[in-house]
Formats: C-alpha cells, structure tokens, sequence
C-alpha cells in the first residue's frame, strides 16, 4: 500500500511540467536548429568554391569557352547541392580580353531556415584559371 507522499509535494501532481521546463526546451531545440544550419551553410560554402574551381579547370583547357565553364560549375553545384539551397547560388564564367584566363565566380545567397532568427548569407566566390595554349 503506498502511503501519503512526505517530501512536501501533494499528491496527484506528478507529471507535471513547468513554463520553465518548456521554455528552456523551446530554446535548446532552436539552438540546436541554428547550429545545424551552421553546418549546412558552410557546406554549401564549400560545394561552391568547389564548383568554381572546377568551372575554371574546365574552360582553362585548350579550346574550352565560358559556356563549358559554367556547364561544370552548374553540374557541380546540381549533383553536390540540389533542391532549395542550390536555387541560390547563380554561376558565371568569362575571359579577360586576351584570351589567357578563365574566371568562374558565384553569387550566393543562403536562406536560413528560422527566418527572423537565423539570417540569410550571402557571399561571392570566384576562381580563375590560366588557359592552355596551342602546342
């Protein structure tokens, strides 16, 4: 038989949950979710400084053109960074005027997922290349 409880507590509250304990709860899962987004964004920094380095690799060889720059650098971005956070990121290639160097920059912008709490990053990043020469 279970007896009156003597720790100062009445009987028939146990389970219950405070303000504090939600709040408190609230608060480390949006910690948390800020975090991960942390995580995500530098990820995608790093799938974009990989896709203009690829871009200029590609449209630094022997005949190459922008257009075959900006085709590698999109199709990484695609493969490594698809669905909503790829739709950010818009790649562009070009040549300086005497045909020597290949240059591949983004603009990106990343939405962060609380918005209001977690604030958008936008960043450019560029690479270039020298371009191969006839033999």
């Amino acid at each position: 038989m279970v007896g009156p409880r003597r720790h100062g507590g009445l009987q028939g509250e146990d389970g219950m949950t405070t303000a504090q304990y939600v709040a408190a709860t609230g608060f480390s899962l949006i910690a948390f979710v800020m975090m991960a987004n942390f995580v995500v964004f530098l990820y995608a920094r790093g799938v974009v400084r990989a896709a203009v380095d690829e871009g200029a690799r590609a449209g630094g060889r022997f005949g190459a053109s922008a257009a075959e720059c900006e085709t590698r650098a999109t199709d990484v971005v695609d493969d490594l960074l698809g669905g909503g956070l790829g739709t950010g990121v818009q790649v562009g290639c070009h040549e300086d005027g005497r045909d020597e160097v290949m240059r591949a920059h983004a603009d990106v912008v990343l939405r962060g997922w609380l918005p209001g709490v977690i604030p958008d990053w936008s960043f450019t990043l560029e690479a270039q290349s020298v371009k191969e020469r006839a033999p």
